[in-house]
């Protein structure tokens, strides 16, 4: 079994081209039902097993994942992480099974992200020269990721997957592989590459063309976890809310992006939505920041509406 899932892993990453962080989350959330259904089978789970587990099967290991206090949130990632997993092998190992089409993923809430100020997004380049005064390169590099994260949109995955090769010639748009494999092409400011080339110019390692933009300060190339403690660091020094994360930044170009008129079709190719229904999110945003200041500020939003 584990050399099917090691399979199924090298497969996400390199095919399908999704993060090891993901990769790591899919395998513990196969892993959570193998456990489950040797112990529902009452026997250790061989691959032809899998073939065999019913809706009841499925059914009662959500059920068992609620009673644990799992998130819904955490349960419908894993239903797709094992729906991922049954694919892979009827495509690769002929093991069919029907049932795990039948079962509905948990109704999730969906959160409103918040947008940051522009002014605490221009307060992170002083805060970041006095967090790392002692390394020049460091804050070019810390202050080029925040840019591009801002600037472009990108996820923190797509913008820790560039390489040096992507930004030579100072391009005016970058080619950005997404989620699933989806390409698409953002376009560059000019503030953002004049950061990524301060960066570059200062940096003491990692210059091929095929090497990783972002590197740590080892010289190995930046993880994800680096990349958020760069903004928690931020956070911390500035007195910034919690939801200031890399992700906070990418809806913050979003939310700029609609508020100055951006359609969502456009905004969906720019941010590397599958779903137009993703991107609506944001239309939900914008409208309650206007309702607020509707509330707030129109001389008739007190008014007793009533006949």
């Amino acid at each position: 079994m584990q050399e099917i899932i090691d399979e199924f892993t090298e497969y996400i990453i390199k095919t399908r081209n999704y993060s090891a962080h993901t990769a790591v989350a899919y395998v513990a959330d196969i892993d959570d039902f193998l456990k489950f259904f040797a112990e529902f089978n009452g026997a250790n789970v061989l691959v032809g097993d899998l073939s065999r587990a019913d809706t009841i099967c499925f059914r009662a290991w959500l059920a068992n994942r609620q009673s644990r206090g799992l998130s819904f949130k955490s349960t419908a990632r894993a239903l797709s992480a094992l729906r991922g997993f049954y694919k892979y092998l009827a495509k690769h190992h002929g093991i069919e099974n029907d049932a795990i089409g039948l079962i509905s993923s948990p109704r999730v809430p969906k959160k409103l992200s918040k947008a940051i100020d522009a002014s605490d997004v221009a307060d992170m380049n002083g805060a970041i020269h006095v967090i790392d005064n002692s390394e020049p390169w460091i804050a070019a590099r810390d202050w080029a990721l925040v840019t591009l994260l801002f600037g472009c949109g990108l996820r923190i995955s797509e913008a820790l997957s560039l390489r040096n090769s992507d930004i030579a010639g100072a391009p005016e748009s970058l080619r950005i592989v997404g989620k699933g494999a989806k390409e698409r092409v953002v376009p560059v400011l000019p503030a953002v590459y004049t950061a990524i080339k301060k960066y570059t110019e200062l940096r003491p390692f990692g210059n091929a063309a095929s090497d990783e933009l972002f590197r740590s300060v080892r010289g190995l190339p930046m993880s994800a976890r680096m990349a958020e403690k760069v903004i928690e660091k931020l956070r911390n020094y500035l007195q910034l809310p919690d939801y200031v994360t890399p992700h906070a930044l990418r809806h913050t170009f979003a939310t700029a992006l609609l508020s100055d008129g951006a359609d969502l079709r456009s905004l969906q190719e720019l941010l590397g939505h599958s779903s137009l229904s993703t991107t609506q999110l944001y239309t939900r945003v914008n409208m309650s920041e206007i309702m607020d200041i509707y509330e707030h500020c129109h001389p008739r939003a007190s008014e007793d509406t009533e006949n």
